[in-house]
């Protein structure tokens, strides 16, 4: 009886089913069969549903975004041959505890852009430019996309973000210094902002 089986039954412990899994994501995305990469990460500001394709990261969502739903928006906009595969995500990881341990102010990691187009796709390009610790305005990242007057169409382009944290939409503000609004809630964004010593 080979591990797939004793894994079924439930005679392999955690770790040995999670070992088990993860031969299995490598062996799916060694013959082609793996598309979408997905894991749990570990952060200060709770877990991060991850994902990634051959291009790079494309998803790293809070966890009060449904999981499931996730997933299923995910196989159907990218697609159904998606696998967790926590073993893919090291990388990912690391940058993430550096940044968070303030050892790290950008990250080097290939990005997914397909779940953005055109103007959404613009804003977030020029947000992920924001360097670490500065602040840039919706109006600022409008006039980057090619429309300084499309700027509550940029704060939605930056609601949709799908890489927070990655691509520092924290980083924008409203013109008169308001925060503004963040996918992941206003505590989070302050957080990111104390994190990096733009607020005290």
């Amino acid at each position: 009886m080979n591990e797939l089986e004793n894994m079924l039954r439930g005679e392999l412990s955690a770790d040995g089913a999670r070992a088990a899994a993860d031969r299995f994501a490598e062996r799916a995305a060694a013959e082609g069969l793996l598309d979408v990469a997905y894991a749990t990460v570990e952060s200060p500001l709770g877990k991060l549903l991850a994902a990634q394709t051959k291009r790079g990261l494309v998803e790293l969502a809070y966890e009060d975004r449904d999981a499931d739903a996730l997933l299923a928006e995910l196989s159907s906009k990218l697609s159904p041959r998606l696998l967790e595969a926590p073993a893919q995500f090291d990388d990912v990881r690391r940058q993430l505890e550096e940044y968070f341990e303030g050892r790290r102010t950008g990250f080097d990691l290939a990005i997914d852009w397909s779940l953005s187009q055109g103007f959404t796709q613009r804003i977030l390009q020029a947000t992920a430019k924001v360097p670490f610790g500065q602040l840039a305005t919706y109006r600022d990242m409008a006039t980057k996309a090619g429309n300084e007057r499309a700027v509550r169409a940029a704060g939605n382009a930056l609601g949709s973000n799908h890489i927070p944290i990655v691509v520092p939409c924290h980083r924008i503000i409203r013109t008169g210094g308001a925060l503004g609004g963040y996918t992941g809630g206003l505590e989070r964004k302050e957080f990111l902002l104390k994190l990096e010593g733009v607020l005290l």
